[in-house]
């Protein structure tokens, strides 16, 4: 039996009463189920720490994305994302049963779903960047989905085109307010920021800060040395990151400025050092 304090409880879903499958001989659990696969059915939906809307947002869900589910109780489902692994509870009306295969993803950083193809109709809801779509049939400027709606044909892109420089999907974020746990063009956290624009150019990445900290890139041996710093180098404090534009600019989202925002690396040393400490590390790409 491995010992549980090895498997991470954000990745891996078990509780005394209850584990996923894959988990058996892994963990000690009640009951081992398999999961029910549901889709996202809402433009987001929040991943709570517990079964309360009252309860911490840990990351959220974004239109489209599929939700390994572990147990339906009431209201909630308990249960891990498909897309980072993520252990959380998501309310059952933000769910549906997985009707498609994703074929195209959103790439703009935020467009509407209108019931009708016509820019004139009020739109039935907003749909962010890396939301995920299924195209039926083009009319004019529009791309038909399933599940109902047309979406701008020229804000979507095939599920495996990806972008080629994550810093400027990063800047395409600029202004966005800062939101503990968000993942979303309305709101988004520093390390939202990071997964977002990676996600974006098919770069897997985790989704808090240790974990991509412990995952992204290869480390740069002298973190003292702020002059080897370069565009895409990706900056670490404890329980914070940010990306770096150039050799002095750094891009981040961040509870100072309460947006995401561009600023001078050495002032933002300078600043976090006072409450979260030195850089911890930097990682290249």
């Amino acid at each position: 039996m491995t010992d549980e304090t090895q498997l991470d409880k954000r990745l891996n879903p078990y509780r005394p009463d209850l584990a996923a499958a894959y988990l058996r001989g892994e963990v000690e659990a009640d009951r081992f189920v398999e999961c029910e696969n549901l889709q996202v059915s809402a433009p987001r939906a929040p991943l709570l720490r517990k079964p309360q809307d009252t309860a911490s947002m840990d990351t959220e869900l974004l239109f489209g994305e599929q939700f390994r589910v572990y147990e339906t109780r009431g209201e909630w489902c308990w249960g891990q994302s498909a897309q980072d692994d993520y252990v959380g509870y998501v309310r059952l009306s933000n769910l549906a049963l997985a009707q498609f295969v994703p074929s195209h993803r959103v790439v703009a950083l935020r467009t509407f779903r209108y019931p009708d193809p016509d820019i004139k109709k009020r739109p039935a809801m907003p749909l962010s960047m890396n939301a995920k779509v299924t195209v039926l049939a083009a009319e004019g400027k529009f791309a038909e989905i399933v599940g109902g709606g047309f979406v701008i044909a020229a804000h979507l892109s095939k599920i495996d085109s990806f972008a080629a420089d994550f810093v400027s999907i990063a800047e395409e974020f600029l202004g966005v307010p800062y939101l503990w746990g968000g993942r979303d063009t309305r709101g988004l956290d520093c390390s939202g920021l990071v997964q977002m624009s990676l996600e974006r150019c098919g770069v897997a990445c985790l989704r808090d800060t240790d974990l991509q900290e412990m995952t992204l890139g290869e480390a740069l041996p002298d973190i003292s040395d702020l002059s080897l710093l370069k565009r895409g180098d990706i900056v670490f404090w404890r329980g914070h990151v940010g990306i770096m534009c150039d050799g002095k600019i750094l891009l981040h989202a961040n509870a100072t400025h309460m947006r995401t925002v561009k600023e001078p690396l050495a002032d933002a040393v300078q600043r976090i050092e006072k409450t979260d400490g030195p850089i911890t590390s930097i990682k290249r790409l």
